[in-house]
């Protein structure tokens, strides 16, 4: 076990020291990691019973005791209610959900199915708090959102025309995180559309990097963000379509280096405003609606949601056009982002982080992994989750532990074994770093209802070794 892993398993980082220590007697004693792991995941939860463990006795005690002074300090804060759906979730995602909602200005969470440790609220957290937004609760990647076009072409072309299929994603799209379109040595210009008209000095972050969100208008970014083709399945009429088979375009980024600039910028404005919270709320600090940082930060993450629709949008133009064909169905939605919504009789904003609003009948896409599949949803408007539901599947395993166990692996040779052509991608988002979607999906069936499954089977992602934006 090494140290950089501690964290997933729920250990605190000014306990690794200790921990390291258990880890390197239970090694002696020639035990298994995978068994260790385990058991770390369960101390984190629960130190008492490990108390006399012959290994992870004095870790146990030191947990006990940090846990007893956080509480402490946490004790002048009052819980606000939140529920969860899903089991087996980890325990710092469930810490943070409990820190979450004792925030001063919190209303009400909710915990989604496929929640994994984040930045200040976990991925797949909702939070609505009153009269004030939260930069780390609405992510780094403001506005990563989804969208799927049916296109007008059979199934059948996924094999007949695949190689014009591959050729148009490699072609109106580019991947990474300095991935652009600027003309020069790159011979596709910059992408044009209405958002680069819009008011950028908004912020002096937006005003800042426009040239840079005009060059990657169109672009995909990395981490866990994909362009793929895949078949939409109907069972029903619905969606203005016939039952059937279909083919579709679907793609996952947000707003890209622009975004994070805005995020980065004021969480620190946020975190100087509030130097009061303690440590487990830090990166929860707030920006109050009425002032001027937090009018900014609104108005720079609404132009954010606009940009990244923007750059959905390119993207799906670009690659119809290159095809010649026509658009049957548009669907999208954000996942990242806070909205100004009514709850319990009052106004609130609402934090979806790694969440999609499934307000009752809201149409939403929750993908899986790049060879599970994913669902076009009908939200129930279910009160008690805000009227949310998971993003995806969620990370079953960190980046660095998912590329050091599947080292051995190679994920083209992987996806085709499941019936998926992988254009690129690193070793840390194959299919089994993620959960179980139909677990997730089973979790949720009242907060959603599935209204058609898509399956991928042309997939185009960031190249190994690209820094994640996710």
């Amino acid at each position: 076990m090494k140290q950089k892993h501690l964290r997933f398993h729920g250990i605190p980082q000014d306990l690794e020291d200790v921990a390291m220590v258990a880890c390197r007697a239970w090694t002696e004693l020639g035990k298994d990691d995978r068994e260790l792991g385990l058991l770390l995941k369960t101390l984190a939860r629960d130190a008492e019973p490990f108390l006399t463990h012959e290994v992870l006795a004095e870790l146990a005690a030191a947990m006990m005791d940090k846990q007893r002074a956080l509480a402490e300090e946490m004790a002048i804060y009052d819980p606000k209610p939140w529920k969860q759906w899903g089991k087996d979730l980890e325990a710092t995602s469930i810490e943070q959900m409990r820190n979450a909602v004792k925030l001063p200005v919190s209303v009400r969470g909710a915990l989604m199915p496929d929640a994994h440790l984040g930045y200040g609220l976990p991925i797949g957290g909702v939070l609505a708090t009153r009269n004030a937004v939260i930069p780390y609760a609405v992510g780094v990647d403001i506005a990563c959102r989804m969208k799927m076009t049916v296109l007008d072409l059979p199934p059948s072309a996924l094999v007949t025309k695949e190689k014009k299929l591959m050729d148009a994603i490699h072609r109106e799209t580019r991947f990474g995180m300095g991935a652009r379109f600027d003309g020069g040595e790159d011979p596709m210009p910059k992408r044009d559309h209405a958002v680069m008209d819009a008011d950028w000095s908004v912020s002096p972050v937006t005003k800042r990097f426009k040239d840079k969100a005009w060059a990657q208008l169109g672009t995909s970014g990395s981490g866990n963000h994909f362009v793929e083709f895949g078949t939409l399945n109907l069972s029903e009429p619905d969606l203005g379509l016939e039952p059937g088979t279909y083919l579709a375009l679907l793609s996952h980024s947000g707003s890209r280096g622009t975004g994070a600039q805005v995020a980065s910028h004021y969480s620190r404005l946020a975190m100087e405003a509030h130097p009061e919270l303690p440590k487990p709320l830090r990166h929860l600090a707030w920006l109050d609606l009425d002032c001027e940082a937090g009018q900014e930060y609104w108005a720079a993450m609404s132009l954010m949601g606009e940009y990244a629709a923007a750059n959905h949008a390119c993207i799906h133009a670009a690659i119809a056009k290159r095809l010649g064909v026509e658009v049957l169905l548009d669907i999208e939605n954000h996942h990242n982002y806070a909205w100004k919504e009514n709850h319990d009789g009052e106004e609130v904003i609402v934090h979806r982080k790694g969440a999609t609003p499934a307000g009752a009948g809201t149409i939403g896409i929750i993908p899986g992994s790049m060879a599970d599949p994913g669902f076009v949803v009908r939200g129930r408007g279910n009160p008690e989750s805000l009227d949310s539901a998971s993003h995806g599947a969620g990370r079953r395993m960190s980046r660095t532990a998912a590329t050091k166990k599947f080292k051995h692996l190679t994920p083209e040779k992987e996806l085709a074994k499941r019936g998926v052509k992988l254009l690129s991608a690193g070793l840390d988002e194959l299919p089994m770093c993620y959960k179980d979607i139909e677990e997730v999906m089973a979790a949720q069936q009242d907060l959603v209802q599935i209204v058609a499954r898509f399956d991928p089977k042309l997939v185009k992602m960031a190249p190994a070794g690209e820094k994640p934006e996710d």
